[in-house]
């Protein structure tokens, strides 16, 4: 359930504090200020355009539109509907920095999957030989970027690589194992005998994949920069040993789940609130006697995609959690849908040790042998 009224709420600056729905269990979405801090809380990154057409269309439905309008239904929420609403929570500054930087990760992480996925789509139209030395995940590595900066065509590869120099350039990237193993690999797959496209092609395609390496090898090591970063901020904060004390949790990925759930602790008064704010928690739609369970579309994204990668990094790291993702399997999920369950049940979990302020406790989480349903 949302509260369409208050969607990107930016424009209105009453002198008292602000207030949102007490079933809301989320941080606000656009740019709400915070009763604690004059900064707009940015939790959404969708428009900050404030949309209320569930409200405005109480009493109308022309879709009409002024300011002064605004203006009345907003006061009109607050006299008729103040018992469905509550104080704005606000964050530490710490859980703010962590936030910054969190997203800032995430975000140079997809622009060069993107990157990449250009640089696949380039390397399959004229050098199918750099994608069989190389797979799509270790085209992203400084291995390959170095390696496709040497020999950026055919041509190039079968004229001038040789062992040697791919041996340096791959103990240069990092390489300590199998060097000469390795290298032989890659350059059996980057010389052999194939198709070729014509010389001006060639070298036209040769220009764009060594730009396309150089911005790949560019994010790869700010990307490292940025991790560096963020887990040295994370690890400051008073949360960090409690998030990271639970199975699946790292230090990227605690600080993405901290920074997504923010650190106030009045936010979420229960932990369904703080399931439904993940995505996690499913969605019935009853009518007579149909009822149907759907997942949550309305989510943080940035949050959802955190939950499900710890609950599947969990699955290896817990007797608990491995139990209940094979009892949900066993009852016809898909791996999808056990993967969303688990999460669900890491997100109550992580909600009773940071009210408590305990660290995780497998024999009090997982009561074997646990049960499916949760």
């Amino acid at each position: 359930m949302t509260c369409p009224g208050w969607v990107g709420c930016t424009r209105w600056r009453p002198s008292t504090r602000k207030i949102l729905p007490r079933w809301w269990g989320s941080r606000p979405t656009g740019g709400c200020l915070s009763a604690r801090s004059s900064k707009p809380d940015t939790a959404s990154t969708r428009s900050t355009r404030w949309r209320p057409p569930g409200y405005r269309d109480r009493h109308a439905v022309s879709r009409a539109k002024s300011d002064p309008g605004d203006a009345k239904v907003l006061a009109d929420l607050v006299r008729t509907d103040r018992q469905n609403h509550r104080e704005v929570a606000g964050d530490s500054e710490l859980a703010e920095a962590v936030k910054v930087l969190a997203r800032a990760h995430q975000n140079l992480i997809w622009s060069r999957q993107r990157q990449v996925n250009a640089l696949r789509n380039t390397l399959r139209e004229f050098y199918p030989g750099a994608l069989r030395a190389f797979t799509t995940s270790q085209l992203a590595t400084i291995e390959a970027c170095s390696v496709l900066a040497m020999a950026p065509t055919p041509t190039w590869a079968r004229d001038k690589l040789t062992l040697q120099r791919l041996r340096r350039s791959l103990s240069a990237s990092g390489r300590k194992r199998n060097l000469d193993r390795r290298a032989k690999q890659i350059l059996h797959a980057l010389q052999a005998p194939e198709l070729s496209a014509p010389a001006l092609v060639e070298q036209a395609y040769g220009e764009v994949v060594g730009s396309l390496v150089v911005v790949i090898d560019g994010l790869t090591h700010q990307i490292a920069k940025l991790e560096a970063e963020l887990a040295e901020r994370f690890e400051g904060h008073p949360d960090a040993e409690i998030i990271t004390s639970l199975p699946g949790l790292s230090s990227v990925l605690g600080a993405r789940v901290l920074a997504e759930f923010g650190d106030d602790p009045t936010r979420y008064q229960d932990a369904r609130a703080r399931r439904r704010y993940a995505g996690t928690a499913p969605i019935t739609r009853a009518s007579g006697t149909r009822l149907v369970v759907l997942a949550r579309v309305a989510r943080n994204r940035r949050l959802f995609d955190a939950c499900y990668l710890w609950a599947f990094s969990s699955i290896t790291t817990s007797a608990g959690a491995r139990r209940y993702y094979d009892a949900h399997r066993a009852r016809g999920k898909t791996h999808h849908q056990a993967l969303r369950a688990l999460a669900n049940r890491w997100i109550g979990i992580l909600h009773g040790c940071l009210t408590r302020h305990e660290p995780y406790r497998e024999n009090v989480a997982w009561v074997a042998p646990v049960e499916a349903a949760a």
